[in-house]
């Protein structure tokens, strides 16, 4: 049996992650800030809620306890949670807007990472999976055939760029750990007001498929549904 931890799952990427991994075979665990919404959402899906905001130290640890207790420990976690921020012209982007936006989307990751940390060290194959974006990439941003080339989001894509760098980091740390980034691609969700042309099944094939690896698996790499995505 796999035990897997999705941050952010309540809808979206993270909500569509769980259910294909359920069908999988695996003891799924979704969290969400809010208790409501993050419960009715485990109900669908068939799997078990843990309340828990990446913003918050005492949310992050009180988690990390439960799951301490839980039969089975920890093998996979998918640090999905994220936030958009401030869009359009970086002049007027503050630096509090900008940290308002790493706070979730690089401190959280950080945070949740190394509250579970023991209890992946404790699994028989232990996996992480970070989920970053095309847009934090500064192959894919350059490239002007790309509509990541022409997105102005200061905040968000240099707190995903951030996220890749992370990633590299602790695949280098965690040796005996399979660790990656994820770039979704463009897809439908309430990140994006649903403007996005692919579907969330579609946006979840790298992210299910990396958090599915095995020990011979790739670490330290950024691949989204096609393959290998630039750094």
């Amino acid at each position: 049996m796999t035990n897997t931890l999705i941050t952010g799952a309540n809808k979206g990427l993270g909500f569509e992650t769980a259910r294909r991994l359920i069908e999988l075979g695996h003891t799924v665990y979704v969290t969400a800030r809010d208790p409501e919404r993050g419960r009715a959402a485990a109900q669908r899906l068939g799997a078990h809620f843990v309340q828990l905001d990446v913003t918050d130290d005492a949310s992050v640890a009180t988690a990390a306890a439960f799951l301490a207790k839980q039969p089975g420990g920890l093998d996979v976690l998918i640090n999905n949670a994220g936030i958009a921020g401030a869009m359009g012209d970086p002049q007027a982007v503050t630096a509090a807007d900008v940290g308002a936006v790493y706070e979730t989307n690089v401190f959280g990751i950080v945070r949740v990472t190394h509250a579970l940390l023991p209890l992946l060290h404790r699994s028989q194959n232990p996996v992480i999976v970070n989920v970053a974006s095309g847009l934090g990439s500064f192959g894919v941003v350059h490239d002007e055939s790309r509509l990541e080339s022409r997105v102005a989001a200061l905040a968000y894509c240099s707190s995903k760029a951030a996220v890749t760098m992370l990633t590299v980091q602790y695949a280098k740390g965690l040796p005996t750990m399979r660790v990656n980034v994820v770039d979704p691609g463009y897809t439908a969700t309430d990140l994006n007001h649903h403007s996005g042309p692919q579907t969330v099944e579609q946006g979840t094939d790298a992210i299910v498929r990396l958090a599915t690896i095995g020990k011979d698996g790739p670490t330290g790499t950024f691949q989204d549904a096609a393959g290998t995505v630039p750094w």
